[in-house]
């Protein structure tokens, strides 16, 4: 989960604890941002920090209903950011009185939180105040038998006495996060007329922290599980459309819910169909695809159709992920793309491991030459193929160009990130598990 990367659910555990806490189907939109490094940061730097966050990630993970529920559309503007790679972030407001925050769009968790008051000294600085739960008239301990509650699976003999609140700490593959279950109020939505509030919404009010979470207050999960906000929420589907890597200033949004469409694209409309996700988490609540093979322009490379299938025992497979930034592919694929690209270019070919994380790059005649063209990328799923212009599968700075794409080891999971899903409308289609996708200048809608 990142635009460089981010956040596989490595484990998470949770205890009972007997605490008085200070407590005072809609359709949704949400903006979406990502984070900029400041001015002057070498693409090189983004790249390769982007790239650390994502096998973190990686890593961690190798360890590891109806529309009609909802009134409105919820929706949410949405940024890039770029400190140390970045992140798509949504805004939105808890508690009563609202309280806006920043939080990372992850559709490779369930999990949704925040950093709350008071801090127990490890927490991480954020650019929105925290959010205290004692200064909202809505916000309740989630009872720890709630079937929301993330200790609702350990609990045993008799009902819990009253109070009892569900601790958790949470370990993704590029942090933690720690604290207590609550139910608060959220709102979505910007503009006055364009508001929607929720209550009753399950979250994670957290109170240490690990300090890895590119200028976010928190995550939003939007995976398969109960306690995404997708599935919270009722919404039979959502769609986004990430506006260019290196577009600093536009932001897009997140629909949640009956109005999530894929208006406004410039190219047609494809589907193709989810693949059964494994019942053991985490890989329960990932989006799969069937990626079938890849060409190069009009080239089709030599992969095995079986080079991303999924496994009986829940490993392999290929997931698309808005919280990881650069694709990763099984070795063997991958290492079919890299000789394609590689074959196309006369500049000299350099390993950019140590600069920027990607091993395939190019030296330019000068840091300010443009690259050279190159043929699209299509990638070709089951039913439907999705085709990536050269500026979403290359990426240059600082006198490099470089393939945005890496090995993964054979037989683990490969990754659609969200570098290569920029200026493309998608829709996740929950209720019919398709997943729905056109080509569009995203920094427009």
């Amino acid at each position: 989960m990142s635009s460089t990367s981010q956040v596989a659910s490595l484990a998470v555990l949770v205890f009972l604890v007997c605490a008085t806490l200070a407590s005072g189907a809609a359709s949704v939109r949400v903006g979406l941002t990502r984070i900029h490094a400041s001015p002057g940061t070498p693409a090189s730097q983004l790249v390769r920090d982007a790239l650390r966050r994502d096998m973190h990630r990686s890593a961690g993970r190798a360890l590891a209903a109806s529309d009609s529920a909802a009134a409105t559309t919820v929706s949410a503007r949405t940024r890039k950011d770029l400190p140390n790679g970045g992140e798509y972030l949504m805004t939105l407001a808890i508690g009563t009185p609202p309280v806006s925050y920043p939080a990372i769009a992850d559709t490779g968790s369930d999990l949704i939180w925040t950093q709350c008051a008071p801090c127990g000294g490890q927490c991480f600085k954020q650019p929105s105040p925290l959010y205290n739960p004692a200064s909202s008239t809505t916000f309740g301990v989630l009872p720890c038998n709630s079937s929301l509650s993330m200790c609702v699976g350990v609990l045993a003999g008799p009902a819990p006495p009253p109070g009892c609140a569900c601790m958790y700490n949470q370990t993704y593959g590029t942090g933690w996060t720690a604290g207590v279950q609550g139910s608060e109020t959220f709102t979505f939505g910007s503009a006055a007329a364009d508001q929607a509030r929720v209550p009753g919404i399950a979250f994670g009010c957290s109170n240490a922290s690990s300090d890895d979470w590119n200028g976010s207050a928190g995550l939003v999960g939007l995976g398969r599980g109960a306690l995404s906000l997708v599935s919270q929420l009722g919404a039979g589907r959502f769609s986004y459309c990430l506006t260019p890597f290196q577009d600093a200033n536009s932001t897009s949004t997140l629909l949640l819910g009956p109005s999530a469409s894929l208006n406004g694209t410039t190219g047609a409309v494809r589907s193709t169909p989810f693949v059964a996700s494994p019942a053991k988490a985490p890989m329960s609540t990932y989006y799969y695809l069937n990626l079938t093979g890849i060409s190069l322009g009009t080239t089709a490379l030599s992969i095995s159709p079986n080079a991303f299938s999924l496994n009986a025992d829940g490993s392999g497979g290929l997931i698309i992920d808005s919280g990881t930034t650069i694709t990763s592919l099984a070795n063997a694929a991958y290492q079919q793309v890299r000789a394609a690209v590689k074959s196309l270019l006369t500049l000299p070919a350099i390993d950019g491991s140590d600069s920027t994380g990607l091993d395939l790059c190019f030296a330019l005649p000068s840091p300010t030459s443009a690259p050279p063209a190159m043929p699209s990328m299509t990638l070709h799923f089951d039913g439907a193929d999705m085709v990536l212009p050269a500026e979403s599968y290359m990426i240059s700075g600082s006198g490099v160009w470089c393939l945005a794409m890496r090995s993964q080891m054979d037989g683990a999971m490969s990754t659609l990130g969200n570098y290569q899903q920029q200026n493309m409308h998608i829709l996740y289609d929950v209720r019919k598990e398709t997943l729905s996708f056109a080509p569009a200048k995203c920094s427009t809608l």
